[in-house]
């Protein structure tokens, strides 16, 4: 029986390249997807503190390296509304570059569907 050997396409250097880069892209996607959920579990938090905080009665404290530390109602509020601010910054800037990221692996996801057709 003769074995029947199926020829796969030869795929130029251009079309290597363009795999290449899709990998990566999918990589650096991929990356900033866990960002994107860190930042937003560290925003809920931050939220939620602030929530807590605004029905505290009693003395406050905040944690920083391994001490806990009194403070003021109103310093800690300042501190949190600072990093909320800052985490809604960046996940600004990180959706914006997972919309960049999804337009150019689109982009070459239908060129290579084309060359493959």
């Amino acid at each position: 029986m003769a074995e029947e050997k199926q020829e796969q396409p030869k795929i130029d250097q251009e079309t290597q390249e363009k795999i290449q880069a899709l990998q990566i892209y999918e990589q650096n996607f991929q990356s900033l997807i866990m960002q994107k959920q860190a930042f937003q579990v560290e925003l809920n938090e931050t939220e939620k503190a602030l929530e807590e905080l605004k029905e505290s009665k009693d003395d406050v404290f905040k944690i920083i390296g391994q001490i806990i530390i009194k403070t003021t109602k109103e310093k800690l509020e300042e501190g949190l509304k600072k990093k909320k601010e800052l985490l809604s910054l960046r996940l600004s800037s990180i959706e914006k570059q997972e919309e960049e990221l999804t337009k150019e692996l689109e982009k070459l996801r239908q060129e290579l569907m084309e060359k493959f057709k």
